[in-house]
């Protein structure tokens, strides 16, 4: 029967910072046909991994070694995004929330005119890809000119998405490359003030990373790698949790506002799709328009690479206020961090993960949901606070993650209870959420299927053990 569904069938991989994980889906139902993982092989050539979890998927399920494969890859750091803005809280900051919502780690926001300084502190972080933003369409275009012929003239060989003021972005892209860059122009990604319009930047650098960054990060010598990835990892997540929120018009019904915890080994991404209040939307209106849907993520949490970082962040957020425990959790992580492949071996090790994992998921809710400090400076210490979540009404939080996937249900389900009751967090919390763990790990599989099966990664969410009544609540009914 599983041979039989095989044979129209699609393999969704994701190479991930740790593991490369294997997900066989029926394209004529939906039906998860099997999984499988293997250590994701940095040091020689990502494919070995791959390939190797391939044997062991097709020794189970034999048709599905000559099915299509859709990829997504965080692994060699994912997507590293530099900013280019105008005004730090206005144009640059809405950069930085197109960046996330793209699967991007942004790893330097800069704002107004470059100078030397800083175009060469640009240059010495080596991004992927950056993202030049300034003006409203029809608005200030002196500054976002400036910051174009920066660039032309700085040694980045990285492409540039333009995505600032209209009435100039063909000039823009004529001065970047006349120097022989790469430029790829679409819509502003705030048109008007507030005004924030994610999409197509969204779209143009998940486009920039598999046409001009995935091939090149030196992680496979076989071209089939660069031809089967279609996302960053945290791209093609959102999209299955934008489906698992949203559903099919017309035909689905979604489960209505979500939040998502992923815990890696090198970063906690939490992703939220939530319904705004219209009345407090009004009353506080933003210069750079909330973003209701959307992903951050925080690369100092980790429970292997960074797992020193969750000990460190967990003390600055008194969650750790026994000097013991605090003292014991540092030299395990310590231990973790030098060896990303390292598998517990005894109740013991084991509980120190789910211990780890708590908190990583804690701080990482924290910091999504909080409102932020947007410097107004470079290096300042001033700024304004901006966005927030307001998770209140978020009526299912997934946990997702290799820590929480293979830890005993009861243990991973309590974990993702207390983060998303965190009582002193400082932030709105849900107030009545069903906890579920992606064990099968479909969301990234149905975010890699929605761009061109959607009917097929809608019915495969259905493997998420969704409680009914969240099911049957879905936003198509609201």
């Amino acid at each position: 029967m599983a041979s039989m569904s095989a044979a129209r069938s699609v393999v969704c991989a994701d190479f991930g910072s740790t593991f490369t994980k294997l997900t066989a889906v029926s394209l004529d139902s939906g039906e998860l046909l099997g999984t499988a993982a293997h250590p994701t092989t940095i040091g020689t050539d990502v494919m070995d991994g791959f390939a190797a979890a391939l044997s062991d998927l097709s020794d189970r399920l034999p048709a599905v070694a000559d099915a299509e494969v859709l990829a997504c890859s965080s692994a060699g750091g994912g997507l590293r995004l530099a900013v280019v803005g105008y005004e730090r809280a206005v144009t640059a900051e809405a950069g930085y929330r197109v960046g996330l919502s793209a699967g991007a780690r942004v790893v330097h926001v800069a704002a107004g005119r470059l100078g030397a300084a800083e175009t060469a502190k640009l240059v010495a972080i080596a991004p992927d890809v950056v993202l030049l933003a300034g003006g409203t369409d029809g608005g200030n275009a002196d500054v976002l000119l400036a910051n174009a012929a920066a660039l032309a003239a700085a040694e980045l060989t990285c492409p540039i998405v333009v995505a600032g003021n209209i009435d100039v972005r063909e000039d823009v892209c004529l001065t970047l490359t006349a120097t022989g860059k790469t430029a790829i122009s679409t819509a502003n990604v705030l048109p008007r003030i507030g005004v924030l319009d994610p999409g197509p930047a969204r779209s143009a650098i998940r486009e920039v990373f598999i046409t001009h960054v995935i091939g090149g990060k030196g992680l496979s010598s076989s071209a089939d790698f660069p031809r089967l990835v279609r996302a960053a990892t945290p791209d093609a997540v959102l999209a299955g949790v934008e489906l698992l929120a949203d559903g099919l018009p017309g035909e689905t019904l979604g489960a209505g506002d979500v939040v998502v915890v992923d815990v890696g080994g090198a970063t906690t991404d939490v992703y939220s799709v939530v319904t705004p209040d219209a009345e407090e939307s009004q009353r506080h209106r933003e210069v750079v328009e909330e973003s209701w849907r959307g992903r951050t993520v925080e690369g100092d949490l980790g429970v292997r690479w960074s797992a020193s970082g969750v000990v460190e962040a967990a003390a600055r957020e008194r969650l750790l206020p026994d000097a013991a425990e605090a003292d014991d959790l540092a030299a395990a992580a310590a231990v973790r961090a030098s060896n990303p492949a390292y598998l517990p071996a005894v109740a013991a090790d084991r509980d120190i993960d789910a211990r780890l994992a708590a908190l990583a998921a804690t701080v990482a809710l924290r910091r999504h949901s909080r409102p932020h400090l947007v410097p107004l400076r470079a290096g300042g210490r001033d700024g304004v606070r901006r966005g927030g979540k307001d998770l209140r009404r978020v009526r299912l939080a997934v946990g997702s993650g290799g820590v929480l996937r293979y830890a005993p249900t009861a243990v991973a389900e309590s974990i993702m209870r207390r983060a998303t009751a965190d009582p002193e967090g400082g932030w709105r919390s849900p107030e009545a959420a069903a906890v579920v763990i992606d064990r099968d790990y479909v969301l990234a599989a149905a975010g890699l299927l929605s761009f061109a099966h959607p009917d097929v990664a809608a019915r495969l969410l259905q493997h998420l053990p969704t409680p009914s009544a969240v099911r049957m609540k879905g936003t198509f009914t609201r």
